[in-house]
This record gives structure tokens, sequence and C-alpha cells, in this order.
């Protein structure tokens, strides 16, 4: 499915009815050749936004998953990037894919030492020594009461200036096809882990902008958000993508 060396529809069904865990274990080998895996010019947009905000010298990916935004980290930082995720499967993933031959961005990567750690994001197993902390596509997978003891736990790991960023979509009009697809999506989900268990929490309509930026500042952030214009504009001129940091004083 998605393309040939993707899924088939019968592996995307064993994984929606499985655990999370499990699900990305089973997808792990082929996440990259499916539309989930976040796309390179959103990628390239962070970066070229990060970049002036810094130097950094060392970053973490939460929830990792096959290592997108490690990637991201090795062109920032300078000392030692960690890519952190609670699926086994895709830390094997991503340390095969790491050790694979050069991509056509490794010529922009530092010389960071890359470490792979498998821990839950709301557990973070680490002291406060890191200059950056990113998260590409992983909120939808915890419910909103799970993300203030996350955004706790981002805020823990960072030195005092720290960052945490993590991109963030427009939301879809209202009406619109998109609009329509994730409400559906999110229907059905909710359907499903009533009936099935274990659960499978992917949300895509829970994460909204107001609560978040209340929810960090709560935490201890100071946040700002960065239009990343490379990616566009709406019709009213407002970013398609903005690009969310939060400091940690």
């Amino acid at each position: 499915m998605f393309t040939p060396q993707g899924p088939t529809l019968r592996e995307l069904a064993v994984q929606a009815f499985s655990s999370i865990e499990h699900g990305y274990d089973l997808l792990a080998p082929k996440f990259d050749h499916t539309p989930f895996r976040t796309p390179d010019h959103l990628l390239d947009a962070v970066v070229r936004t990060v970049r002036p905000l810094g130097p950094f010298a060392t970053g973490l990916d939460i929830c990792c998953g096959t290592g997108a935004g490690v990637g991201v980290l090795r062109r920032l930082c300078d000392e030692r990037v960690i890519g952190v995720d609670f699926s086994a499967g895709m830390l094997a993933a991503a340390g095969a894919s790491s050790a694979g031959p050069a991509s056509a961005a490794s010529s922009e990567f530092t010389s960071a030492a890359v470490d792979w750690v498998r821990a839950d994001a709301r557990a973070l197993p680490f002291a406060p020594v890191f200059d950056l902390a990113v998260s590409f596509g992983a909120f939808g997978h915890f419910l909103p009461a799970e993300r203030p003891v996350l955004f706790a736990r981002a805020h823990a790991v960072l030195r005092p200036g720290g960052l945490f960023v993590f991109p963030l979509p427009a939301p879809p009009p209202v009406g619109s096809r998109l609009y329509w697809a994730l409400w559906g999506f999110d229907t059905a989900m909710r359907l499903r882990n009533l009936l099935w268990h274990p659960r499978f929490v992917m949300y895509y309509r829970t994460f909204r902008l107001p609560e978040v930026l209340d929810e960090l500042a709560r935490t201890g952030f100071t946040t700002e958000l960065l239009p990343l214009t490379d990616l566009g504009r709406r019709p009213d001129g407002s970013p398609r993508c903005a690009l969310v940091v939060a400091r940690r004083g």
C-alpha cells in the first residue's frame, strides 16, 4: 500500500488492531515508505528556522520513530544526539538507516555522536543536559490528559535556556475534504478503542494550539510561534505551518 515497498492493507489492519508499541514494531521495517514519515521538505524548513536560534551542542528527538528528527538534530547539534522511542522495532529501523549509505543531506551533518534509547516519553530517563529537544508527528499518540506529564518531562531534560520545538500545521478549513477526513479518522479510532483492546491511541484533532500553548506555559516554558514560510501560506495570508518554540527559563 502507498508504494510497492510499503505495507499491505492486511499489514496495516494487523497494526491497527495491535497496541501502539506492537503496532509500530510491526510497521517499522516499512514505515519510511508510508505517508506517515515526516516529509523532507518539512524537516528542511525546521532546520532553516531553528539554526539561527543556536548554537546547540546536544539534542534529543522525543518519539523518534525511524529517526527523521534525529537527522534534523544531526544538522544542528555539534556534540551528541539521542533518539528516544518506546518501540524497539522503530529504534532498530532507525539504527539500520543511520548506518546505511550516505544520503544527500549527509554532507550537512555535524560530527555529533548518535545514540538510540528505548524509553517512554512520559518517563524520559535523562538529566537536564540537552540544548534542543524536537518531536515530529507523535503528539496524536497522547491523550490530552497526558500532555502535562509529557511537557514536564521535556522541560526536565533541557538545560536552562534550552528549546523544545515542534512544527504544528494550521487546522484545515471547516468543511474541507481534509477536515472531514480527519474527523472521520478520529471517530473511527474512538469507536475502535471503545470496542477493542489494547487501545491504539492516535487522534489528529486533539492537539489544539491554544490549549497546547497554555499547557506549555503552565509547565514553565516561554513560548513563541515562528512561521515556516517555506511551506507556503493559506488564502488568508497565515502560514500553513508554524514552529512552536518553547524555551526553558
